[in-house]
């Protein structure tokens, strides 16, 4: 037999009194691999989970984190940002990051397309390699934008933890993407087209 919120009238009348946007404080009560449960300041507790709260995984940081645990630890005090209540399960939802700046905003509003950069190499993928070129902000050098020379994969070519010089082809906000260059920052000639909205 499922969990059912409605069936628990105190957990019920306080889910449904939340709206968006609402802060809400409380104690991280257990990490999961799937995300974080929090037991609410006010609330009542919940007959199942350790808590009325949970935070998924792509709500807990701005920043790429490999585990919850390197975001959180059990017992530490948070403040969220309240984004819906889960009927199914009868919990709040609820958002760390949007408690933080969020550093990919920030960098945009200070990085204009074309600016030449310096960064480090911190993963290779088949498609290219992601370069970090600001606290938190990892940027894409696509395969076709490493090298003049056609490549299938950039093994080889660059490694983990090279300095690499690049030049910003586009900040995409609405898909938290950077895109780089290498070529054009050797050409020292960006030629870079614009974001069209």
């Amino acid at each position: 037999m499922r969990f059912s919120a409605t069936t628990h009238p105190e957990l019920w009348a306080f889910l449904k009194g939340l709206r968006l946007g609402d802060v809400l404080a409380g104690t991280v009560a257990s990490i999961e691999r799937f995300g974080v449960f929090v037991a609410l300041d006010d609330g009542p507790g919940h007959p199942v989970f350790p808590g009325v709260g949970f935070i998924t995984i792509p709500e807990l940081s701005w920043r790429h984190f490999e585990n919850p645990s390197d975001v959180v630890r059990v017992g530490q005090r948070v403040t969220c940002e309240f984004l819906q209540f889960d009927t199914w399960n009868g919990e709040a939802r609820l958002s760390l990051r949007a408690m933080q700046p969020d550093p990919l905003r920030a960098f945009a509003d200070g990085t204009e397309v074309g600016r030449v950069l310096r960064g480090r190499v911190t993963k290779l993928v088949p498609f290219g390699v992601f370069v970090e070129v600001a606290d938190g902000i990892e940027g894409l050098v696509h395969l076709s934008e490493l090298t003049v020379e056609p490549l299938e994969t950039p093994d080889g070519v660059v490694e983990v933890g090279d300095e690499m010089t690049v030049v910003v082809l586009e900040v995409d906000l609405a898909r938290r993407r950077v895109s780089l260059s290498r070529i054009r920052a050797a050409e020292g000639q960006p030629d870079v087209p614009t974001a069209c909205g």
